[in-house]
């Protein structure tokens, strides 16, 4: 059994892995994976992700897939608990952000419970990843002045948890964000329609965000049910917020014309610029 050591400098860091792109990892996660000794990582954190860690860490993969649990929570608690305690720097390290369905609360709550320091670093979540790489924003001061996120996928030891109120979700000033969707989106396209939300609402049906396996497909609540199988992890956008989002995918290059050939950009900026310098000797010549 190993020795136990007490350091002051003893700490477990979770930390948010980002949606997949390792570009869109944060420089401080990028650091804790160089120094780490320990890292724990969900199965969804993406290979080129994990390559970032130092040629001293042992990586250890605690995450589920479709259910199936490779690690039980208890066990991660411990791992992270037992290791930390014995001097190592440990990562807890989570796809997107840890305190977005990442079970972040219940990992604090053990890592309190044992006088563990921890420490979160956030990390870019699917939902703002999706909107990006689609060109929309999930809110818009127009028509969109709140973001509600919702989990499609229920723990399992939580059964008899009320199902979700979509008439007070559900509102046309709203986008409506549905992590773990699985594959009976027709279900969740019924709800919202007896919610009150308009068929022709957009919806778009991203998956695998950022990485250069990523799929879309823009419909709306009323076609939800066309929509083909995708890969997880997936992500479920809703609203009007995303209205130019099937547009903008499909928007063909801009050719430009002959007349905008002859004027470049710093021409255009130079022109605008003489334009002000003309107008304020004009104010200024007029003053008395």
């Amino acid at each position: 059994m190993l020795e136990k050591i007490t350091s002051i400098d003893t700490k477990v860091f979770l930390v948010g892995a980002g949606p997949g792109d390792p570009e869109l990892l944060t420089v401080k996660a990028h650091a804790l994976l160089r120094s780490a000794d320990l890292i724990l990582h969900d199965d969804l954190v993406a290979p080129p992700i994990l390559s970032l860690a130092g040629p001293q860490a042992m990586v250890v993969n605690v995450g589920k897939r479709c259910g199936v649990k490779k690690t039980t929570q208890p066990e991660i608690n411990h791992m992270m608990i037992a290791a930390a305690r014995h001097g190592m720097r440990v990562v807890r390290l989570k796809s997107g952000d840890p305190g977005i369905f990442g079970r972040l609360a219940e990992e604090l709550d053990a890592l309190e419970a044992a006088g563990i320091p921890f420490e979160v670093v956030p990390g870019i979540t699917a939902a703002v990843a999706a909107a990006a790489s689609l060109h929309v924003s999930l809110t818009d001061r127009r028509k969109s002045s709140r973001i509600v996120i919702v989990s499609g996928h229920r723990a399992q030891e939580n059964t008899h948890a009320a199902r979700s109120d979509w008439k007070s979700l559900a509102r046309e000033d709203t986008t409506l964000v549905i992590y773990m969707p699985g594959h009976h989106l027709s279900g969740f396209a019924q709800e919202l329609l007896d919610a009150g939300l308009p068929p022709a609402t957009p919806a778009v049906l991203v998956s695998r965000a950022s990485t250069p396996q990523q799929r879309q497909c823009c419909t709306t609540l009323a076609g939800l049910h066309t929509v083909p199988r995708t890969d997880a992890p997936a992500i479920l956008l809703i609203g009007s917020s995303l209205d130019r989002a099937a547009q903008r995918i499909n928007a063909t290059p801009h050719l430009l014309t002959p007349d905008e050939h002859l004027t470049s950009p710093l021409q255009a900026i130079g022109a605008a610029s003489l334009a002000h310098s003309t107008a304020d000797a004009h104010e200024r010549r007029i003053l008395p």
